[in-house]
């Protein structure tokens, strides 16, 4: 550490670092498990505050602090059965990732302090929402992206998730930020006549939105779908001996249960066949010979290969038994199904244990019961750019397969279950989710999971999905509304310069 550098650290009040790491925890409450939506706007406020007090090199390293702080507690569950076998280093699953991305929002607490600085009062605080929310759009695209901890997704049960029709979950963080900007510079100018002013044109924008919302009046749904959750725990389902023929056993005696309902479309759910699927023909046979039974398109999570490299796909029986569909996953969870840069990285240690998936290309999707309908496998859910491009391809509605027994019990799958209701109100469609030990369900096109399984339990979910209501959003795309913020960003500098000048 440079004598500078040292010098900006201890210059730093503890009392600086303390409202930072109390913001990152308010604003982690906002999510599951703790689900205190109402606090996001607090915790971000907490931010901003000192954004307004610090200089742009300490705020950087507070906001840092502070941003950890959320992630680690936001990430918590990243390490639940991984981190068993690294022992002493397993703290470093969660650790690691927070420290990463505590660093875009250290980025953006720099651009928002200089709005705050620059920008005259009535509109800093926008300036500095669009710095913020531009940085979480950052941190969340590529692939090395890691879209969770975004602010907007906490709002999915509050009057806030309906701007995600119209600028979606990226827009709803700017709100937030908006808000918790004009309280914190009520807080220091001690004037409130700009938050005041806020928060009437946010409610009254509200009401137009709310208005003008397509999925306020949702078509009947028609297609009758089922999704199955066998509830294999990873143990059993990688491990075990028989594990292949257990999980075919098991899930094709639930899949059976479907015949009196008559289900158009039945999900498995991620991996469930744990092999490369292209490679068994008998398995293949015998799986199609079930979808014929139940004269049902059978969508099954499996393992796929190109040359020498495996992927992560699903498979798509028609109801004649006949494989009709191979899709294969096209974001990766970084570090885990692929390792972004191996080949200049692997001097670092267990770089060699991770797996090699390689990546999809094709924004495609399938039809059953007369309905175009396009495919996300786990992780890919959390990224608005796919399903927008999805969206372009044709999609009228999403499946949704995922295996989230990796994290237990603990908040990783209520996080994932909240992103897809924030993803069925962007595009405002219908979504089939089956999750491998839960939560599965259906998402109506306004983010109501219409049904919905219990978590860690063995379940055969019936019901019925329809047509689009359609959205603003699904229109647009998250890369006009972050042109549009970065637009708002600039733009506000400018007026703020000509006003001071």
């Amino acid at each position: 550490m440079t004598a500078r550098v040292r010098s900006i650290v201890t210059s730093i009040r503890p009392v600086d670092y303390a409202v930072a790491g109390v913001s990152g925890v308010v604003l982690a409450l906002a999510f599951p498990k703790f689900n205190l939506p109402w606090l996001a706007p607090l915790g971000a406020a907490g931010l901003f505050w000192l954004c307004q007090r610090l200089s742009w090199k300490r705020i950087f390293l507070v906001a840092w602090f502070g941003a950890t702080v959320f992630f680690c507690i936001t990430f918590s569950w990243f390490g639940y059965t991984v981190g068993s076998m690294l022992g002493n280093l397993a703290f470093a699953l969660v650790f690691v990732p927070a420290l990463g991305e505590g660093a875009y929002v250290a980025a953006s607490a720099v651009l928002v302090a200089f709005a705050f600085k620059r920008v005259t009062p009535p509109f800093a605080p926008l300036a500095a929402a669009a710095a913020f929310t531009i940085f979480e759009w950052l941190r969340s695209i590529g692939p090395v992206g890691v879209p969770f901890g975004q602010l907007g997704y906490s709002q999915a049960d509050t009057p806030l998730a309906v701007f995600a029709a119209f600028i979606g979950t990226f827009g709803v963080t700017f709100i937030i930020c908006a808000i918790a900007g004009y309280l914190s510079q009520a807080i220091i100018l001690r004037r409130n006549q700009f938050l005041l002013g806020a928060l009437a044109v946010t409610i009254v924008a509200w009401f137009i939105c709310w208005w003008a919302w397509p999925a306020r009046h949702i078509a009947p749904p028609t297609l009758r779908v089922a999704a199955i959750q066998g509830n294999i725990q990873q143990s059993t389902k990688w491990h075990g001996p028989g594990a292949l023929q257990h999980a075919v056993a098991r899930y094709s005696a639930l899949t059976a249960r479907t015949s009196a309902y008559g289900a158009k479309l039945t999900v498995w759910p991620e991996t469930v066949i744990t092999t490369i699927l292209t490679a068994d023909p008998n398995l293949q046979r015998q799986i199609g010979a079930l979808a014929r039974q139940q004269a049902t398109t059978l969508a099954i999570g499996s393992l796929n290969e190109h040359g020498a490299e495996p992927y992560n796909s699903l498979f798509v029986f028609a109801p004649n038994g006949r494989l009709t569909y191979i899709y294969d996953k096209r974001q990766l969870v970084p570090f885990a199904e692929g390792f972004p840069g191996r080949s200049f990285l692997s001097w670092i240690p267990y770089t060699n244990l991770i797996t090699g998936f390689g990546n999809g290309t094709e924004d495609s999707i399938f039809h059953a019961g007369g309905m175009a309908l396009a495919p996300l496998i786990c992780w890919e859910s959390a990224f608005a750019d796919l399903t927008h491009a999805q969206m372009k391809a044709g999609a009228q509605a999403f499946v949704i397969v995922t295996d989230d027994a990796w994290f237990g019990e603990t908040a990783g799958p209520y996080q994932h279950a909240q992103i897809a209701r924030l993803r069925a109100i962007e595009t405002g469609t219908w979504i089939l989710r089956a999750a491998s030990t839960g939560v599965s369900g259906i998402i109506a096109p306004n983010g109501a999971y219409v049904q919905q399984t219990d978590l860690d339990r063995e379940a055969v979910l019936l019901g019925a999905i329809g047509q689009p209501s359609g959205s603003v959003f699904a229109r647009l795309g998250p890369t006009s509304v972050m042109f549009s913020l970065v637009v708002v960003y600039a733009a506000l500098l400018i007026v703020g310069r000509r006003a001071a000048i």
